[in-house]
This record gives structure tokens, C-alpha cells and sequence, in this order.
């Protein structure tokens, strides 16, 4: 079983800048890659990035680029999303996943993060 526990979150005026933490622990050694999604009040759930965790190449959403980057410290079995020229679009619970070895599928999930941006 894998754990995880996002941190970070708060309230933030537009353009300013939070970075989440998303700590993994348990059976961490078979992550494949770990993930950023969010969701906002009446929405689905949305991708946000991905990296994996052996060579560290990412994938960002079209929404979030050039504004948001992720990364991992693998010794920390922690991954990192730093997101910077926040809008209010941004708001919502912001959730961290990770894809075990052998899986296609975000399999564990922490509880969530609020993120709030204010205009």
C-alpha cells in the first residue's frame, strides 16, 4: 500500500505563486510516476501534470504551462508542483496520484489540497 499527503495549499491573489508538496510513503520503491490533478466546485476532475519517476520527463495540461512546473525528489519520495501567475481558473482542491509499476492507472490518491485564488 502506498500513502499520500498533499501540503501547500491556501489562499493566493492572482498572479502570485504556492507550491504543493505531495509526500509518498509505503510501497514507494514500485513508482512509476506521479501526478497532479485538480478539481473545481461542479467540475470533473482534470489533469494538471504528470512526471515519472525514474527518468523525471513531465507532462503538462495546455491550462497550465509556462505558469506551473513539476518535479520529484526521489530521496524524499516527494513530488512538487510549483505554480506561479496564479488566476482564479486555478481554484480548486488540488489531489496528487501515483501509477504503481505494472499499472496504466492512477492507483493511489491523497486527500486533497485547497488551492483559492483571489481576484
Amino acid at each position: 500500500q502506498v500513502q499520500l499527503v498533499e501540503s501547500g495549499g491556501g489562499l493566493v491573489q492572482a498572479g502570485g505563486s504556492l507550491r504543493l508538496s505531495c509526500a509518498a510513503s509505503g510501497r514507494t520503491l514500485s513508482t512509476n510516476a506521479m501526478g497532479w490533478f485538480r478539481q473545481a466546485p461542479g467540475k470533473e476532475r482534470e489533469f494538471v501534470a504528470r512526471i515519472s519517476w525514474s527518468a523525471g520527463s513531465t507532462s503538462l495540461a495546455d491550462s497550465v504551462k509556462g505558469r506551473f512546473t513539476i518535479s520529484r525528489d526521489n530521496a524524499k519520495n516527494t513530488v512538487y508542483l510549483q505554480m506561479n501567475s496564479l488566476k482564479p481558473e486555478d481554484t480548486a482542491v488540488y489531489y496528487c496520484g501515483l501509477v504503481p509499476w505494472g499499472s496504466r492507472s492512477y492507483d493511489y490518491w491523497g486527500q486533497g489540497t485547497q488551492v483559492t485564488v483571489s481576484s
